[in-house]
């Protein structure tokens, strides 16, 4: 009997080998060798230059009407001047004078877009340390935990944001919108040391900076502050909570909307309240974008966690208004008791977007940096695990780029699009969704921001 079993691994073991070696050799195969030698590079100093082996989706298999799978191709793409000039049958080059590089036949996605991350204050990129005990503590007694925190976190800002923006890089993000605060305690500095390292990020981060009065915009006595934010270089006038924190729902708003008037700037506000005040505060910020429609489309709440209390009607209702004033919402994707209505904010046409919010902070030490992975718990808690439906839920890392229409059209990339995209170990968006496959490379602009790529020598 061990005879028996002992002949039956080796052979097994022998079969393996021999099945792992023709899956490679087919493999090897269908990805189109090369005979030049290859070297990787994790820089590309060419402005003008290809990249082949790339696999982008062309369209849905159907059976029955039904979408069963998602059909690829190799294509070489002619990047120039951070745009993307041609989109070629693969290792076509009708210039011989270029740089030529490899994809490896990586899936080619949209680059993602962390729209709600806290650059300036992080423990990553530092020693691990947990945040300490949440129970029973308020959001009051977290300003007050904060205010004693900022001026340890503030010598390692800079160092702790390039970490940061490197780790979401990794994960395929090339376009951020970070919250910076601004109040009394950190004065203009945060804003300061995140401007000076956005600046070293040029050409491979796009990156808005929304200065947040995390401690109350009235409580912590900031809006002088934030009027100097303004004038210093931050696209986006923040709030937080205006009756919880602030106690004065209605002048908390007018402030911060005034400030937005007189700098026409945009507004992305913290609305955490679940209560009935934060639906009223919802409701007062459509009506006063609709009072200044020169505030339309330049206004997102984040978070908005009072739209999950409502009736399916109530949401059907407030989704249409938030529509109509163009006012985007912007979901970390909660998972627990908050379903929500993030369906209907999308059929209503309410532009959704999401972020990774906290890495590893003294509010939570949960965050990835991996919009991919956002896209995924999307996909648990809001749609069916079928291909359509998993190739949509990427729409919510992408800013709704996707590389299909909802029909099987190949939209992306086009011609003249920027060369932002992300190199993903999948077979097809699903999959990238389903898996939260591994990542190889970030572009941004036709710049190699994160990863590697092979070079073709010869």
């Amino acid at each position: 009997m061990q005879s028996n079993r002992r002949e039956f691994l080796t052979t097994g073991a022998k079969l393996a080998a021999t099945c792992t070696l023709f899956g490679a050799i087919s493999g090897i195969a269908a990805a189109e060798t090369n005979t030049l030698p290859t070297s990787s590079t994790s820089t590309i100093k060419d402005k003008h230059y290809y990249l082949d082996d790339v696999l982008l989706e062309t369209g849905f298999n159907y059976r029955d009407n039904t979408v069963i799978g998602t059909q690829t191709s190799l294509k070489t793409l002619e990047i120039n001047e951070g745009k993307i000039a041609a989109i070629l049958p693969n290792k076509q080059h009708t210039n011989s004078e270029l740089s030529y590089y490899s994809a490896g036949g990586k899936l080619m996605l949209p680059a993602f877009r962390d729209m709600h991350i806290h650059l300036d204050k992080t423990f990553y990129g530092g020693p691990w340390q947990a945040p300490g005990s949440r129970e029973g503590k308020t959001i009051l007694d977290m300003i007050a935990l904060e205010q004693k925190l900022l001026p340890e976190l503030q010598p390692y800002t800079q160092e702790r944001a390039h970490a940061l923006i490197k780790l979401i890089q990794s994960k395929g993000s090339t376009t951020a919108r970070s919250h910076c605060n601004i109040e009394p305690v950190s004065g203009l500095k945060n804003l300061e040391a995140l401007i000076t390292v956005l600046n070293e990020h040029q050409q491979d981060l796009t990156c808005e900076i929304v200065a947040f009065p995390q401690h109350g915009l009235l409580l912590s006595k900031s809006e002088p502050l934030m009027r100097e934010a303004m004038q210093a270089g931050a696209h986006y006038v923040g709030g937080l909570d205006p009756t919880n924190v602030d106690g004065a729902m209605e002048k908390s708003l007018d402030t911060m909307f005034q400030i937005a008037l007189d700098y026409n700037k945009g507004v992305d506000i913290h609305l955490h309240e679940t209560s009935p005040a934060g639906r009223a505060a919802i409701e007062y910020m459509i009506d006063t974008v609709d009072k200044n429609r020169s505030l339309r489309g330049k206004v997102t709440i984040s978070h908005a966690f009072a739209l999950a209390t409502l009736t399916p009607e109530q949401a059907d209702e407030t989704a249409k208004r938030l529509a109509e004033q163009q006012i985007s919402i912007a979901s970390t994707v909660p998972i627990g008791t908050l379903h929500m209505p993030l369906k209907t904010l999308n059929e209503n046409g309410v532009f959704v977007m999401s972020g990774t919010d906290s890495v590893v902070d003294h509010w939570s030490p949960f965050g990835l940096g991996d919009m991919l992975e956002k896209a995924n718990l999307y996909a648990q808690l809001y749609t069916r695990p079928d291909e359509l439906s998993l190739s949509r839920s990427l729409a919510i890392a992408t800013g709704n780029k996707l590389p299909l229409n909802n029909k099987g059209q190949q939209v992306w990339p086009v011609v003249g699009d920027d060369a932002s995209f992300v190199l993903v170990d999948a077979s097809c968006s699903a999959e990238a969704v389903a898996r939260i496959s591994p990542r190889q490379a970030s572009f941004h602009k036709g710049y190699l921001a994160s990863g590697a790529v092979d070079k073709k020598i010869g």
